[in-house]
């Protein structure tokens, strides 16, 4: 039904309005979609500072002016790629819940190689590592990536670092060990062994060698007997 007013046409189909909506929003999200994908092998195969956003849209089928009505820039662009890869897995250690947990060492390792899981199985979920390790340097008009990147190691760090003090706690690690040092190496042994792998997959077994070094570090953190 259609109301004549002051020379334009009102829609008044109460059925026909959300409908619309939906769809619009639906063809908004395909489309944000479509230009994470794009430049998610994009970046994999020429680098981030050598694809320009033109480049983008034009793999994802979509004007220019489409790119910058979703993202700013090329930095919140490569956020948003790396959050929809990189969230479930930020997601997975903040569910330890570090004041409670019983087995904190535990859930710190089935976190750790669920990552490592991840890494070697998931096509996207490698291909997004080796973009944010080896293909992306944080200069000019990335500098924002960078500021994100420190904000997560700095969020992972924290929590880590408390998983450990919880560990204490429970005497299951000894006290005189400093937990903030312990993050640290934590995340420099994820990082590298990721990295590494990256670098040449066929040189070790990322998820056994994950498996086996995170035993050799939290063993030697033990209390005496």
């Amino acid at each position: 039904m259609y109301a004549q007013r002051s020379g334009t046409i009102t829609l008044r189909l109460h059925g026909f309005l959300q409908p619309v909506m939906r769809r619009t929003k639906e063809d908004a999200q395909q489309t944000r979609e479509s230009l994470l994908d794009a430049a998610e092998l994009l970046f994999a195969e020429r680098g981030v500072s050598r694809t320009s956003l033109q480049d983008i849209a034009k793999a994802a089928g979509v004007t220019r002016g489409a790119v910058y009505w979703h993202f700013a820039d090329k930095a919140e662009l490569f956020n948003a790629m790396m959050s929809r890869t990189t969230l479930p897995m930020e997601d997975s250690l903040k569910s330890i819940d570090t004041e409670h947990v019983a087995q904190p060492l535990a859930e710190l390792k089935s976190s750790m190689m669920d990552v490592m899981r991840r890494v070697v199985h998931d096509p996207r979920t490698q291909r997004v590592f080796d973009i944010a390790t080896m293909k992306v340097e944080y200069v000019d008009e990335l500098s924002g990536i960078r500021k994100r990147h420190i904000d997560v190691h700095r969020s992972y760090r924290d929590h880590v670092e408390a998983t450990f003090r919880r560990a204490q706690t429970l005497a299951q690690i000894a006290p005189h060990h400093n937990a903030k040092l312990l993050a640290v190496s934590h995340m420099a042994l994820v990082n590298g062994l990721i990295h590494n792998w990256m670098l040449d997959q066929t040189q070790f077994d990322l998820i056994a060698s994950a498996d086996g070094s995170f035993d050799l570090f939290v063993n030697g953190l033990r209390p005496a007997c």
